[in-house]
């Protein structure tokens, strides 16, 4: 094979993995199937699937002498970049071996997710069961994480089929939620688990508006009640309160010139008196 025809090799033209396989792979992660088939979809649309798994029986291989060993080991450890490059640190040390083939990196990294099938089945099949929507701060979280536990028991050989899946969406469905829950149990067939979640999205956007629009209403009617619960120091008070004061000195001043009226008039009669003597 000549050296153009391997430089154009469409494995070459990738520049980060992560483009094209976005879940990195962890110790814990429940998201292996998706990861591998993300994987194998993009080996295979670089003509490498080859690389990390075997032909099927009576496929004819190429041999090393009809392929070119340096462009087979170069693509070999292209491939396994790409799966180093989405595994965390802890597995890529877990897995990480010297000299070793990306089907062996594979071989290792299917064997540590799938070994003891049956023990991890029985927990995460009690965890399914028992997931409530009250645990979850909305219906997307609570919808994923259903989801998840799902995907985890496909990955231990005990797939959950999509009427089961919606069964136990709506069987934890709180008390708000009970009349879509009826509407999705009414149906025949069952909607598919996408389309159940959806119904229950668009439920929770719908009483979110109109809590909003309540709460605005609220607000309004507080505005309006505003002004019947004056503060005592308020400027209206404050005006009130002069006002009386001004009208108690006007008051007090009009008995005061009254008073000294009535006390001047003897005065002055008797000085009349006086010039009549």
């Amino acid at each position: 094979m000549s050296n153009s025809k391997s430089s154009c090799h469409p494995a070459f033209a990738v520049s980060n993995i992560k483009n094209h396989v976005p879940i990195t792979l962890e110790m814990e992660n429940v998201q292996y199937s998706t990861w591998a088939e993300l994987f194998k979809i993009h080996a295979r649309s670089h003509r490498i699937i080859d690389h990390i798994i075997p032909l099927a029986v009576g496929t004819k291989k190429r041999t090393q002498q009809e392929e070119d060993k340096e462009l087979w080991s170069t693509l070999d450890s292209t491939v396994l970049q790409w799966l180093y490059a989405t595994s965390s640190h802890d597995l890529l040390h877990t897995i990480l071996e010297p000299d070793t083939t990306v089907m062996e990196a594979w071989n290792r990294l299917r064997d540590i997710f799938q070994d003891n099938k049956h023990s991890r089945a029985v927990t995460l099949e009690y965890d399914f069961t028992h997931v409530d929507m009250a645990d979850f701060s909305n219906v997307s979280a609570y919808c994923q994480h259903l989801k998840s536990l799902a995907d985890q028991l496909k990955n231990v050989g005990s797939p959950v089929a999509n009427d089961r899946l919606v069964l136990q969406l709506v069987s934890g469905l709180t008390e708000p939620y009970q009349g879509v829950a009826i509407l999705i149990r009414q149906r025949d067939p069952l909607p598919q688990f996408y389309q159940a979640r959806s119904m229950l999205t668009l439920e929770e956007a719908g009483r979110a508006k109109k809590a909003a629009q309540i709460s605005s209403a609220a607000l309004i009617a507080r505005s309006y009640e505003g002004p019947h619960d004056v503060p005592e120091n308020s400027s209206s008070n404050r005006h009130t309160n002069g006002g009386k004061r001004n009208h108690n000195r006007n008051n007090n001043g009009g008995r005061s010139r009254g008073k000294r009226a009535a006390w001047r008039a003897p005065a002055m009669g008797e000085l009349r008196g006086r010039g009549g003597d």
